[in-house]
Order: C-alpha cells, then sequence, then structure tokens
C-alpha cells in the first residue's frame, strides 16, 4: 500500500455559530499578481527561427510560426483554416508555482486558497520541437526517455515532443557580491530554472493527446539575459542543484512529510511575507528542495468565442469571463438567491454555495468555435475565462494530461468526448415505462396512496420508497436512519408490499448511500452496519487511523472508503444485494461528494485528486453490482437501475442514470426550477446523457415568519411538466413533506400528475430511441440548442428558457409564477413546428430565428414537434389514444 500523500492544511468549520454571509466565490489564482503575462522565447539561430509543420499522428498537424514572438496551431492534416488548439503569440504557454494550500471545509462544501505563490518562471524557452516515430522509440531516443513517453503496440506515430525550459531571474541587488554557484563577483542575479517536455499523441482519428511534465529547478547564475541560462541536465532523475549549496527559503517555512510525493509549502508570516521572493544562495550543505504544484497552461481564445460544458452546472449555460473551479461538493442551499443564500452562509459555513458550487463537475468545455478540451486525472483545476484573448487553466499538480478533440459541430465533439469518457447503458424499459412516485410514511401510506394512483388511472413504473429504513428528525426535517436495512416498525410487511406492486407490473425503489451511523440512538437496529465496517477496516480514516466522522446536519457520519476493495466486495454483498433478494428492483445512490481533503485512504493517494475520483468510484460500486446480479440472477435479467448526484468527468461510464440533487422549492434562478432546467442542459453538454431532477425540488425551509420557502402547488404542477419531457418522471416530498404541496394533496394535482404521467408514457417510444442514442453515442435526451444550431446568436445566449427533446420535440417550459404564456424562440436553420396542442404551425417557408409569444395555461405546456416528423406524428396521436387532446 501507498503512503499517503500529504494533505492541506484544512480548517473545520462545522461548529461556527455565525460565519461570513458573503464569502469569496471562487479563490484568486496563485499567479494573480499583475498584468504582465510570462515571455515565450526560442533561439533565432535554430531550426525555430524558421516557420514549419510537424505532423502528429497521420491526421493532425502541429504548425510552428516564429514571427510576432513565437505562435503554436494544432490543426488536421487535411487542408483545414480552423485551429483545435493554438497559442498566444509570444505569450509563454507554460508556466509553473509553488505554493500552499490552505481548504476550509464544512459539511460538504470546501474551498481551497492558496498561499503565496513561489517559484513562478516569467520566461519559457522553447528548444525543440520534434516529430518521432517508432524507429525512434525502439531505438530509445533521448528525448522520449525523458519526456517519460512509453509506446505501446497502440500507439499511432509520430508522436510530437516540445521541449525546453521555464526560467525566472532574482531581482537584482545593488551589491556586487560574489556568486554562490560559481565563486565570481555577481554581475547579473541568480536565474531559476526548470525544463519541461510537452508530448502530443494522436489517441484516435478525433483526439490529440497532451501530456506535461516540469523537471525539479536550480539555480544558476547566468550574466546576461536568464533565457542565457545554463539549463538543467535533460535526465529525470538528476537533482537540478548543486550539492555544495543549501537553498534558505526566506518566504516560506517547508513542511515535507518524509512519504510525501508532493511538497506542501506552510504559508509565509506577515514578516516573511515582505522577504524577496527568491532564495538566497549560501555554501552548504543542500536539503532537498520543494516541487512545484501548480501547473499553468495557457493558450487562445477570441473574444466572441463562447464556452458550454465544466460538467453539470446549474447558474450559467456559458462561461466566458468567468472563474470555473473544478470540484466536486454539495451544491449549496440557495447559490446566489437571496435571502436564503446569506442565511445559509450565517449559520452553516459556505452552506449556502454560489454560482459555480456543484455535485458533478467535469474539467471539459467545447466552444462555439467547435474547439474543445478536457483534462485527464483529478486533480482540482481552476479554468480562468476572465480575459478576451486566451484560456488559462491553473491545475493543483505537478503534471498535467488531457485530450484535444477534433470536430465540426457540438454533436461531434461530444460524441468523440464521450468515445474516450464513457456512456450510459441502455436502461430497462421498465424504468421509463411511467412516473416513479416517491414516497414516505410507512406500509399503509404506501397502499393508500397507491389506491388513490389507480383511481385517477396515472401510470407508475415504480414506488420509490427513500424510508425504507425508517425515518429520524433532525434540525432539516425528516432524515433517514443511515443504516441500510429495512425498519420493520415502519413498513411493516415489507416483502408483501413489494411482491404486491410487482405483481401489478410496479417495481420497488430505495435509497442508501456510501455513509454510515452509529446506531446505539435506535434501539430496534438488526444490525449495526458501522460497527461492523469499523471492524473490518474498511472505513475513511482520520489523521489518527479512527473512522473519520463527518458532521451531517444533526448527526456524524463515517464514509466507506471504496479504494479499499474489501469495502466494495463488503458493500455490494452485504447491502445491495440484501436489497436485490427482497425484490428490489432500483435505488437512488445519494451523496459521493463529501470525502474530507485530509482524509486517509486505504490506497494512499493524494486525498485533494480523491475527492473527486470518489463519485465515480461510488458509481461503480453500484454497477458492478447491477451487471453481477444480472449476469448471475435469471429473475433480474430485465434489469435493475440506480440514480447517483455526484459525479465527475468519467461517472458516465459507471452511472445508470443522474438526478440533479436537493432543488430548492422556489421559482428563483440559482436554486429552483430554472437551476434544474440549466443543470439538465449543461450536464447533457458535458456527457450526462441520462439526467432529471426532483418533480417539485426538494429543499423547503419553514421558518416563520423570517424565511418561509414552501413549495405551493403551482410550482409543483409546472415542474411535473417540465419533468414530463425528461428521461424520468419522478416525484419526491422534499425534506419537509408537511410545508410542501404533494401530488396528492388535492384532487387538481392527483389529476394533473396523471396528465403529466400520460404525456410522459406519450413519446415513450421516441425516449427508447433516444436512451440507445445515449448508449451508442453519448448524446444526452434533453439538449440545449447549441447542440444541434451553434451558428444561431441567440441560442447562444438561451439558458433555461427552452430545450430540444432528441431533434423532433421543442418543450419551452413555464418557468415563473403566475404566468400562462412563453416566448418561444425558433431557431435559425430548424425549420418548421407544429404546437402539439393547437395544431399551428411556425416557421412555414421561412429559415428561421424569429420569437413567438405561445399561451402555456397549466396542463398544456408549450411542445412543438418538427413538422412531417413521423415522431411527431406518432406522439400526437398517443396523445389522443390517452385522451389529452
Amino acid at each position: 500500500m501507498a503512503s499517503p500523500a500529504a494533505p492541506p492544511k484544512t480548517t473545520k468549520k462545522h461548529h461556527a455559530r455565525l460565519n461570513n454571509p458573503f464569502p469569496r466565490a471562487v479563490p484568486a489564482s496563485a499567479i494573480r499578481g499583475g498584468d504582465a503575462a510570462p515571455r515565450l522565447s526560442f533561439a533565432p539561430t535554430s531550426k525555430l527561427a524558421h516557420a514549419h509543420d510537424l505532423p502528429v499522428g497521420t491526421r493532425f498537424r502541429l504548425r510552428w510560426d516564429p514571427s510576432l514572438g513565437g505562435n503554436l496551431s494544432l490543426s488536421r492534416a487535411a487542408s483545414s483554416p480552423r485551429a483545435m488548439w493554438e497559442t498566444v503569440p509570444g505569450v509563454a504557454f507554460l508556466s509553473a508555482a509553488s505554493a500552499a494550500t490552505v481548504a476550509d471545509e464544512c459539511r460538504g462544501s470546501f474551498a481551497l486558497r492558496d498561499g503565496r505563490a513561489r517559484l513562478v518562471p516569467c520566461l519559457q524557452r522553447v528548444d525543440k520541437i520534434r516529430s518521432f516515430y517508432r524507429c525512434d522509440a525502439d531505438a530509445g531516443a533521448e528525448l522520449l526517455r525523458a519526456a517519460a513517453f512509453v509506446a505501446s503496440g497502440a500507439t499511432r506515430f509520430p508522436v510530437l515532443v516540445i521541449a525546453g525550459v521555464v526560467s525566472a531571474a532574482r531581482a537584482a541587488s545593488s551589491t556586487s557580491a560574489p556568486c554562490g554557484c560559481c565563486g565570481r563577483r555577481r554581475r547579473a542575479p541568480p536565474v531559476l530554472s526548470a525544463r519541461y517536455w510537452i508530448v502530443l499523441e494522436e489517441k484516435s482519428d478525433t483526439q490529440v493527446a497532451f501530456s506535461v511534465r516540469i523537471g525539479d529547478y536550480q539555480w544558476t547564475c547566468a550574466h546576461g539575459d536568464p533565457a542565457t541560462a545554463k539549463p538543467p541536465a535533460a535526465t529525470a532523475a538528476t537533482r537540478l542543484h548543486r550539492p555544495s549549496l543549501r537553498l534558505r527559503l526566506s518566504a516560506a517555512r517547508v513542511q515535507r512529510p518524509i512519504s510525501s510525493k508532493k511538497t506542501r509549502l506552510a504559508p509565509p508570516s506577515r514578516e516573511e511575507a515582505s522577504a524577496a521572493l527568491l532564495p538566497e544562495v549560501e555554501r552548504a550543505e543542500a536539503p532537498p528542495p520543494e516541487e512545484f504544484n501548480r501547473v499553468f497552461l495557457t493558450y487562445a481564445s477570441s473574444r466572441d468565442e463562447r464556452f458550454f460544458g465544466f460538467g453539470e452546472q446549474f447558474s450559467r449555460m456559458e462561461f466566458k469571463g468567468k472563474r470555473v473551479p473544478v470540484l466536486v461538493q454539495e451544491q449549496g442551499i440557495g447559490r446566489g438567491d437571496q435571502p436564503i443564500t446569506f442565511a445559509a452562509n450565517l449559520v452553516s459555513y459556505r452552506s449556502g454555495g454560489n454560482w459555480s458550487t456543484t455535485y458533478a463537475p467535469s474539467p471539459f468545455y467545447m466552444t462555439s468555435k467547435m474547439r474543445s478540451l478536457y483534462l485527464e486525472g483529478y486533480d482540482y483545476s481552476i479554468f480562468d475565462l476572465t480575459k478576451p484573448d486566451r484560456v488559462q487553466i491553473q491545475i493543483y499538480g505537478n503534471s498535467v494530461q488531457g485530450r484535444i478533440l477534433d470536430g465540426d459541430s457540438p454533436v461531434q465533439l461530444l460524441t468523440s468526448y464521450t468515445e474516450s469518457t464513457g456512456r450510459p447503458p441502455v436502461l430497462p424499459r421498465w424504468i421509463t415505462s411511467g412516473a416513479v412516485v416517491g414516497m414516505q410514511g410507512g406500509t399503509e401510506t404506501v397502499r393508500r396512496v397507491w389506491k388513490q394512483l389507480q383511481e385517477y388511472d396515472v401510470p407508475v413504473s415504480a414506488f420509490w420508497l427513500q424510508d425504507w429504513v425508517g425515518q429520524r428528525k433532525t434540525a432539516i426535517g425528516s432524515q433517514l436512519w443511515w443504516n441500510w436495512e429495512v425498519d420493520d416498525a415502519h413498513y411493516s410487511g415489507w416483502k408483501d408490499l413489494v411482491g404486491d406492486l410487482r405483481r401489478s407490473g410496479i417495481r420497488t425503489m430505495t435509497y442508501c448511500n456510501p455513509c454510515l451511523v452509529p446506531m446505539d440512538q435506535k434501539p430496534s437496529a438488526k444490525r449495526h452496519l458501522f460497527e461492523e465496517a469499523k471492524k473490518l477496516g474498511i472505513l475513511v480514516k482520520d489523521e489518527a487511523g479512527e473512522p473519520y466522522m463527518m458532521p451531517n446536519t444533526a448527526f456524524d457520519v463515517a464514509m466507506l472508503d471504496f479504494t479499499n476493495p474489501a469495502a466494495r466486495a463488503w458493500f455490494k454483498d452485504e447491502i445491495l444485494r440484501g436489497m436485490a433478494r427482497d425484490g428490489v428492483s432500483g435505488w437512488m445512490a445519494d451523496f459521493g461528494e463529501g470525502l474530507p481533503l485530509d482524509a486517509r485512504l486505504h490506497s494512499g493517494e493524494d486525498p485533494v485528486a480523491a475527492h473527486n475520483r470518489y463519485p465515480e468510484i461510488w458509481a461503480r460500486v453500484n454497477r458492478e453490482f447491477v451487471d453481477e446480479y444480472k449476469s448471475a440472477a435469471a429473475a433480474a435479467a430485465d434489469g435493475l437501475v440506480f440514480f447517483v448526484r455526484s459525479g465527475f468527468r468519467e461517472s458516465s461510464r459507471w452511472a445508470m442514470l443522474f438526478w440533479e440533487g436537493d432543488q430548492m422549492v422556489s421559482w428563483q434562478a440559482h436554486d429552483g426550477i430554472k437551476s434544474s432546467v440549466v443543470g439538465l442542459l449543461s450536464g447533457g453538454l458535458s456527457g450526462f446523457a441520462l439526467n432529471h431532477s426532483d418533480a417539485g425540488g426538494y429543499c423547503a425551509v419553514d421558518l416563520p415568519p423570517f424565511l418561509r420557502y414552501r413549495r405551493s402547488e403551482e410550482l409543483l404542477l409546472r415542474w411535473m411538466e417540465v419533468n414530463a419531457f425528461t428521461v424520468l418522471l419522478r416525484t419526491h416530498e422534499g425534506n419537509r413533506p408537511g410545508s410542501n404541496a404533494q401530488f396528492y394533496s388535492t384532487a387538481r394535482a392527483l389529476a394533473h400528475f396523471a396528465r403529466c404521467a400520460k404525456m410522459y408514457v406519450a413519446w415513450g417510444f421516441y425516449r427508447a430511441e433516444l436512451v440507445a442514442e445515449a448508449a451508442a453515442k453519448g448524446l444526452p435526451v434533453a439538449r440545449h440548442l447549441f447542440l444541434h444550431y451553434p451558428e444561431d446568436e441567440r441560442v447562444l445566449q438561451l439558458t433555461y428558457q427552452q430545450f430540444l427533446v432528441g431533434t423532433e420535440m421543442m418543450v419551452v417550459p413555464v418557468l415563473d409564477k403566475g404566468r400562462s404564456a412563453v416566448t418561444a424562440y425558433f431557431p435559425v436553420g430548424g425549420g418548421a413546428w407544429r404546437h402539439v396542442w393547437t395544431g399551428d404551425e411556425y416557421g412555414v417557408g421561412v429559415q428561421g430565428g424569429f420569437e413567438v409569444e405561445v399561451k402555456a395555461p397549466v396542463g398544456y405546456p408549450a411542445v412543438f414537434v418538427r413538422v412531417g416528423s413521423h415522431v411527431g406524428e406518432r406522439f400526437v396521436s398517443n396523445l389522443r389514444d390517452l385522451e389529452l387532446l
């Protein structure tokens, strides 16, 4: 087992009673010290003095142009004027730094900050750009070895290596003291320098992989331009400082745990902060130097380029002008909507969240210029899009890997992206055959509501009973006993209930998450899973090697350490298999975003990177069980289903379904019905193809007279209309069922639920096609119009106003209180559309690009189908058969 990497200094904010209600949204960059960007240089007498093209595989080329200070441009090898990726002329495209990380943490909300950045190069020199063929790799080419490139039988040669030096000079001194390196009197300041290697490799017909590696740094004396300093040796194993020198750091104290892979620097004191940035050089024995732990990639953008993606985002569809952090965490309560965000932040540190907080981010984007890139690995990163002419990515690590994608349309880019990051499976048909009814309250309550649903002829696919484990009352409402076994008192006759539902064609779904709680406060517990896991040593541990107990509202929880194979096997055998044996057909796999940043893991990996990876491992554990159970049990041939809320780049490889987590029961923009549409569409553009939200939202706050967020019946009805056109229509009672309107609260709500469920059933044939397409190509069911109309400027401005279902249907939902009409936009080149309720046609004989106000009373959401589409004709026919028209 590997030794653990040093975690950042973490401050726990769980028990602070009053907190800053306006915390900083996104941390500042470690090297934002001024507007001067690091420069790019190259030897004017070398081959780099002339422009030339070099091959990357057989389909791509890299062009070097020395004019305007030097520029790189990657494009297809075939004649194509469009660059997939290019650098800013004369500006360094690679830099690095060493900085301390300080983390604040509170109940699944995290904030990482940098101390003062050190060792920041101000110059990048390009020494070599060369393509290597298989014969070079077989011969052990020195530059390939230095770049740590290892060829395989699948490698598409040639691969391209860019090598050079990053460097910086200390501010010149007025004295001319002897140089510590050579003993001669100084005529120039010492120079920090480190070698770098960038490898470009064709991975597929549409992808170029890149890897960045920076060697150790050294100090040298340079009597002139820092770029002329003698570079460090090219071999990776060579230490880049003179053995006879000692580095005395005057700006930071070094903390270097014995087995740490990356060195963290403790924050400087007030006195140290005013000292010189670079170390003094003295004659002495040299201790091991600190390493770079930040890498910065800077490359070109254009002022009118629009950026989409970054995972499931809830406040924005487009990110030009923003700094986007990529860190899994709780989305927050309010996320900028007031007054709830103020109140949440005040009573619980950063619990309000902000525009960028999300359960499922991804280091991926695609742009309106058909450029796309994603990072591999799991290091924390920040994408800085604040400058009009460039992108800068800050990676919290000492190396970078990623891919640059090629495509002529968003559909091609998304297909390429999901080809390597993963796609969902084809869902069992039962899960999308009707509404999934979210219920709580025990056996008798479920049977009573089931009878009501039968009376209203509601097509139901499953009952989702999250409180199967029993309920406990906490400060935020009703919560569950996180001990994954049925509560026989709450659900008496559990197996009979499950069997009766199944015989009526209705499945039973439950709930679990990767956490466990001590059960000393529940005498009726049959098993104490926390104690069992603790005894087996499969829980995440703290610094003392004990189970890491994390506050969750009014009780503490421990997380299973799924980096431990024993934990994965135990959870599948003891929890999931037990649910399936009782006849359960699916479950919500909740949480996964809260791994502490200072945890000690079985794998020994960096807990910050593991924090982003944990949601993928959590989804994988559930998926492995589903696949194993299906292959082993003939009775389960029609399949189990689970859905998750936390995620990262490759979650779609493992998750069967996503849901968007805990939206407020609100009409507001950043956390409510509108944000649920934004999350649905942004996630779809980021590879999360099958997604949905809780109909009606989840989070209610009922503190009269000061703060009241309660689900109104109107909000519930409109939310049902939205979700009737997503991959899954599922209700949720919310955290305070008594404060919320429910689908069973009134005859009107029940009738409306029946109508929406029938709308959902009416396009089931098309939904099956789209689910299959998601599995084959990674395209989402619900789509932002950008996916098919990227050249329409008006489309680039849309957020939650409307969305496509596949290519043949368009929905313009009512998302504002008291509204009974909407403004529909028909895109340029979109053809003609028919309103399903009135039959009115729009766009006949025109090219589109116009708006129309359309009536949308409750029960009749503005839904359009393409004129002449077989999908539209069949959908309308099904609506008639179901007596909805």
